[in-house]
């Protein structure tokens, strides 16, 4: 078996996950935070968006049953792309839209898939989607490793 990650961020990491827990190919997923500035943010710090960090997943799959192609299909068929900064009606810095890659290859699809959605025009506004390289991934607590699909809002435990 040969096995790859994945590190994605489209709103709420909860919701992210679920479009990918029991996938064929998939392994693990786990909830946490990256791309900020401070080391070792909380929940609430992140919620509190002044540490730069966004909510993403980090998935672990088998790459001979599952591509890197069909990861960034559920990506986009699970988030709105176009819309900045926020996750339905909760504006929040940390529920950006970003596709962080580990390797050249990972970023030349990435940059591949969205060329493609924006010329099919699927989307009636641009995708804002960012592509940026992967940094330190900060585990979620274990409290918020449970998923709570349509929950947005912060909880105590940190």
């Amino acid at each position: 078996m040969t096995t790859a990650k994945a590190l994605l961020a489209g709103g709420c990491f909860w919701d992210l996950q679920s479009a990918f827990k029991n996938k064929s190919g998939i392994i693990s997923t786990r909830i946490g935070y990256t791309g900020g500035r401070v080391p070792n943010p909380t929940f609430m710090e992140i919620y509190g968006g002044k540490t730069g960090h966004v909510e993403a997943v980090e998935i672990t799959f088998n790459n001979q049953m599952i591509s890197y192609k069909q990861i960034l299909e559920i990506f986009f068929a699970n988030h709105d792309p176009t819309n900045h900064n926020s996750e339905g009606k909760l504006l929040a810095s940390q529920h950006r839209s970003t596709i962080f890659y580990f390797d050249d290859t990972q970023k030349q699809l990435a940059k591949e898939k969205i060329t493609k959605l924006q010329t099919q025009n699927q989307y009636t506004f641009p995708i804002i989607t960012e592509i940026k390289k992967a940094t330190m991934f900060y585990p979620a607590s274990p409290y918020h490793q449970t998923p709570q699909p349509g929950i947005h809002r912060p909880q105590l435990l940190s």
